[in-house]
């Protein structure tokens, strides 16, 4: 794999922290004082929740240290409500998506509620879902110290190996925030990473980092809320009411996480790394990249399977939204191509991931996918092409995304779907995919 899973990601020299010396001379006095101060804060954060988890990822920890780096970052104003509320804009943008993407899709609106979030609200709201994904990583790689160590050793350590566990916790926990805190601060809505982060039945957009986003654009910023809007809503509809998606796509992250396999051999080479008296030889050799795991036959067939999943959502929202939004504003295509490029090529937001989770999330093969999606519709119709949604055995594969015409052929030929009802469907699906626990409420 090309990125090192959370816990074990270099710093990007790109990107200087807040802690980092200032460019064009060395730090003044204070700064070295507020550097002093920021980390016997965040020490004592860590070392006060030692003992309040005992999983793989202190996630309160995580929470605080995101929470800490993203005190100053506030909702931001968009000037498409004439008040400067951003959350009446984000309201009204939603509000107007939605009734343009009523005609360009069968799937009715899946949001129940737009909202507005701070960087802030994004952590909050997001953790639980990084808490599913994260936690698989950071059991394969923790494991491997344990594992590592020969049976006297672990004998002899007896309750160290709790403690191991804990600062391992901590130090997992310590980076999640710090990244989380990151990728907070720069993407645009709940769903631009193509995963359904947030809570069910909830457009979110962050106007602070939509405005930071418009500034080089030389669009209205009424024109650039609507469009990502209508990206969000149309996600939200995805997301919403084709009940096995949310499941298959987080399924197949978990996946791709539990089979991460890092070789232990290793550790005996990267101990003789590390100084003792020297914590920051710890964080060297950790980033060395020594422990990066290799990926294994059925982590890239997972990979393979996620790409194209991606690709299918991704491609079908540029398409709905293309057609929805139409001539009504006169950036869109400017637009849809900027966001295009930000997700084929892995923006900031997807190399956090990278660093959280040791994947990318690049849906690699969207244009095919929007081709696709584009042939579908004009040879078939919007029903046909929104009902192939019904059921993940009628999805277009990789190889249909090599060849998108021979698929469409291949639907104009009598069969199944022609007789289907694609809304019926999706309701009937719907219970088969709930967990047995919903039935039981």
């Amino acid at each position: 794999m090309s990125n090192l899973p959370f816990g074990f990601g270099p710093p990007d020299p790109d990107k200087p922290g807040d802690d980092g010396p200032s460019e064009g001379g060395p730090q003044s006095g204070a700064d070295a004082f507020n550097q002093l101060g920021q980390m016997l804060s965040q020490l004592g954060q860590m070392l006060s929740q030692a003992g309040s988890s005992s999983g793989p990822v202190n996630y309160d920890l995580a929470k605080q240290i995101a929470l800490q780096k993203l005190s100053g970052s506030g909702g931001g104003k968009i000037g498409f409500a004439s008040s400067g509320d951003a959350d009446s804009a984000v309201r009204d943008a939603g509000h107007l998506a939605e009734l343009w993407l009523d005609a360009a899709t069968i799937l009715p609106a899946g949001a129940s509620v737009t909202a507005a979030w701070s960087p802030r609200d994004w952590v909050q709201k997001t953790l639980p879902t990084w808490q599913r994904l994260c936690d698989p990583v950071a059991q394969q790689v923790s494991g491997a110290w344990v594992e590592a160590l020969p049976a006297e050793a672990k004998q002899a350590a007896g309750p160290l190996l709790s403690m191991v566990g804990q600062m391992g916790g901590m130090a997992f926990g310590s980076q999640l925030g710090n990244a989380l805190a990151q990728l907070a601060s720069e993407v645009l809505t709940s769903t631009e990473v193509g995963l359904p982060l947030g809570p069910e039945g909830t457009s979110a957009l962050l106007p602070a980092n939509v405005e930071k986003f418009t500034e080089g654009l030389e669009l209205p910023s009424s024109e650039v809320l609507v469009f990502l809007a209508a990206r969000e809503a149309a996600h939200q509809r995805l997301f919403s009411h084709v009940p096995w998606l949310r499941q298959r796509l987080l399924g197949t992250v978990e996946e791709f996480a539990h089979g991460i396999k890092v070789d232990t051999s290793a550790l005996e080479q990267l101990a003789g790394q590390v100084d003792p008296s020297n914590p920051a030889s710890i964080e060297e050799a950790l980033s060395s990249g020594l422990l990066e795991p290799q990926t294994t036959p059925e982590q890239q067939a997972a990979l393979n399977r996620l790409e194209t999943l991606l690709a299918l959502v991704e491609g079908w929202v540029d398409v709905v939204v293309a057609e929805a939004v139409g001539d009504r504003l006169p950036g869109a295509d400017a637009l849809r191509e900027t966001l295009r490029r930000r997700r084929a090529t892995g923006g900031p937001a997807e190399q956090t991931f990278a660093t959280l989770v040791g994947l990318e999330l690049r849906p690699r093969r969207m244009r095919a996918a929007s081709a696709l999606w584009k042939l579908v519709g004009d040879q078939h119709g919007v029903d046909k092409r929104d009902g192939l949604w019904s059921h993940p055995d009628l999805m277009p594969s990789a190889e249909d995304l090599d060849d998108p015409m021979e698929f469409s052929e291949r639907l104009g030929k009598p069969g199944e779907l022609d007789d289907m009802d694609p809304m019926a469907e999706l309701e009937r699906t719907e219970p088969e995919e709930k967990p047995e626990d919903d039935s039981k409420e």
